[in-house]
């Protein structure tokens, strides 16, 4: 099977082995908290920061769906989203390299440049409506909510630059949002279900 790819489908990006072991490391770091109900530890799995019960997958639904949101702030190629998350690579590919610096002593180095996925303007629908829902609730979340999400939108933006598992990942992301942005203007506003 031959696929023809047009040049405009994907975005490209630059990852650094450093920022990629950032964002291993704040995933890591996130899952174990997660793995053991908190930071405290207390009384029968319960935390003292809010996490809840050890395990509890609805405590890992913030950084789940900050992961996803920093995938598809990735695969626009531009906007404010795509610069945010631009600036945010920059910054963890910096941050990345001064601490691999100081504890290691050696530079980091290019990981790779990845061409992720693009947005449509199908998937533009999607991406704009689920910004604009987060911005305009962003009063009624939780500290400690927006503190997750947060870090899933970093651990998004620097894993899924790679040629590996994580790109597969955002890959399913973002072609499922364009999926998703194309059935509702067919099914919803045009009206023709297929």
């Amino acid at each position: 099977m031959n696929v023809t790819v047009a040049a405009g489908q994907y975005t490209t990006a630059t990852i650094s082995t450093a920022g990629f072991a950032l964002g291993l490391a704040l995933l890591g770091a996130e899952l174990w908290r997660w793995h053991k109900g908190g930071k405290g530890g207390g009384p029968k799995g319960k935390g003292n920061d809010g996490g809840g019960a050890a395990k509890d997958p609805k405590a890992l639904i913030p950084l789940g769906f900050g992961i996803v949101c920093g995938i598809l702030m990735i695969a626009c190629p531009a906007g404010l989203l795509g610069t945010l998350a631009s600036f945010l690579r920059w910054g963890g590919n910096s941050v990345g390299d001064v601490a691999m610096k100081w504890m290691t002593g050696a530079p980091s180095q290019t990981l790779g440049t990845a061409a992720t996925p693009r947005i449509d303007g199908y998937g533009a629908i999607v991406v704009s409506a689920v910004f604009l829902v987060l911005f305009l609730l962003r009063k009624t979340f939780a500290k400690l909510v927006k503190g997750k999400w947060w870090k899933g939108v970093l651990v998004g933006v620097l894993l899924c630059v790679s040629t590996g598992t994580a790109a597969l990942v955002a890959q399913q992301i973002v072609e499922g949002a364009n999926g998703l942005g194309a059935w509702a203007i067919d099914g919803i506003a045009k009206g023709t279900i297929v």
